[in-house]
């Protein structure tokens, strides 16, 4: 029996945190996010899903929120299911990073990699902690629709270790605000069936306000 993953980023985050490297910074949605986040929870209600996943973090639950308060359903919240810890570079915009580390935008998951960013997560300790993460959903979630409502480099780690692809070369995937990518298992067999998925703004009339907020 198949086993499909929907992997869930949260919505919009307020403005102070928007375009910086926010990583473990527990901040919340912004007004449209918000929106976001509703129009997320009206297209997941048409598609139901047998078990839900969460970071612990803020911005995750607040995305989660509008979904859960149309149903008796309860997120499984794992806390190592958190962002990844950019250290240093918490807080930073991108022309900060620049100024005072000489890493263009394109080179940022090239350090992180490479272990460059002071005071980060190592890559092998964030590796295998969303590893654990992975095996208590698919323990859990096996032959079922499962949403696993996370993060931007959560879920690229995720499709790395499904997909059994170098980390460093998940920077060609966009994860936008509030976005579904979509892998099937059958048996050890992974496949991504749909990549950066967003409601509020692939589906036309779904919530206007959100799109154009």
């Amino acid at each position: 029996m198949n086993t499909t993953l929907h992997l869930i980023r949260h919505a919009e985050v307020e403005p102070a945190y928007q375009g910086v490297f926010g990583g473990t910074i527990d901040m919340n949605l912004s007004p449209r996010g918000e929106q976001q986040a509703r129009a997320l929870a009206d297209y997941l209600q048409q598609r139901p899903l047998d078990v839900l996943f969460a970071s612990p973090m803020k911005r995750v639950q607040q995305t989660l929120a509008p979904l859960v308060e149309r149903s008796t359903q309860r997120p499984v919240v794992l806390p190592d299911l958190h962002e990844v810890n950019f250290g240093a570079w918490q807080g930073l915009n991108f022309a900060q990073v620049k100024a005072r580390y000489g890493y263009d935008s394109h080179q940022w998951l090239e350090a992180l990699v490479a272990g460059k960013v002071p005071q980060a997560e190592g890559m092998d300790a964030y590796r295998l902690r969303i590893a654990g993460c992975l095996r208590k959903i698919l323990d859990q979630g096996r032959g079922r629709s499962v949403g696993v409502f996370c993060h931007g480099g959560v879920i690229r780690m995720l499709i790395s270790l499904l997909l059994r692809l170098p980390y460093e070369q998940m920077d060609w995937m966009e994860i936008e605000y509030a976005s579904i990518s979509t892998v099937t298992l059958d048996g050890s067999r992974a496949r991504l069936r749909l990549s950066d998925f967003a409601p509020w703004r692939d589906l036309p009339g779904l919530n206007h306000a959100a799109n154009h907020a």
